[in-house]
């Protein structure tokens, strides 16, 4: 993956010293900045700035269901990866040399521990599209879970994993290689996080032809009494603006023009 270090261990005592070219470019009132600033690019990928670190969850390529989107060329420390596939794996496209992270396992990037969960990316065992990774950390003191194109259900060994998140990002738009609208639903019942940011769903971005996906509204209309929270394309999140009881969903919204 041209210029980019690998980072392909399963041990985070392994990786103790990876991290610490991050880590020494950080200023201490950096790292102890409390919240995350969540940024969407569209379709699955997002910016998460915390603790004084930016990583860009899954740059894609304008193509299909993301043709109308600008891809996501911003500057990061870190890039995780949920499969190569082209709609959640262009890591070409980043600036710079960011780290990158794509194998499913545990890592320690400067004081960020961050655990790459293996899930099928289709319901025929992986055999059509192979894993999916889905990406879980802290930053900012917020638990993220971000699932990339999960198609498969949760197992019993996945979910204790994955822990129950403050925030998770699931697909819901439907497709051969990521979670229909029901499906999702179940997963969140599964993981009972407090705040749900729907992801893999189709707008106006979409081609006219060779997007298989459906809007958020058939999702939305499933989940009916869970409070919906809209927003733009940035969502500035602490602790405190989490739900105190029960969960809601936050809609970002992509800024075209």
């Amino acid at each position: 993956m041209r210029r980019r270090r690998l980072m392909r261990y399963a041990s985070a005592s392994l990786l103790s010293a990876v991290g610490m070219g991050i880590a020494s470019r950080l200023e201490p009132s950096q790292a102890q900045t409390a919240g995350v600033s969540i940024r969407w690019f569209g379709h699955t990928s997002f910016l998460f700035t915390g603790s004084g670190v930016r990583i860009l969850v899954n740059p894609f390529r304008s193509v299909g269901c993301t043709a109308g989107y600008r891809p996501p060329k911003v500057a990061t420390d870190l890039v995780m990866i949920s499969s190569q596939l082209l709609d959640e794996g262009a890591v070409e496209i980043v600036p710079g040399n960011p780290r990158l992270l794509y194998e499913p396992g545990v890592y320690q990037v400067g004081k960020l521990r961050i655990e790459g969960i293996r899930t099928d990316h289709d319901r025929l065992g992986g055999r059509r599209f192979g894993i999916n990774v889905a990406w879980k950390w802290n930053q900012g003191g917020i638990n993220l879970l971000h699932l990339g194109g999960a198609a498969a259900p949760i197992s019993v060994e996945q979910k204790i994993l994955m822990g129950r998140p403050d925030v998770l990002l699931v697909p819901v738009g439907n497709g051969p290689k990521a979670y229909t609208p029901e499906e999702a639903k179940q997963a969140i019942e599964t993981l009972n996080p407090k705040l749900v940011i729907p992801t893999h769903f189709r707008t106006k971005a979409a081609a006219k032809e060779g997007c298989d996906l459906v809007s958020v509204d058939q999702f939305l209309s499933l989940m009916s009494g869970t409070p919906i929270r809209r927003g733009g394309d940035v969502l500035n999140l602490s602790r405190g603006d989490l739900p105190a009881k029960g969960m809601a969903i936050q809609v970002m919204s992509y800024r075209f023009s």
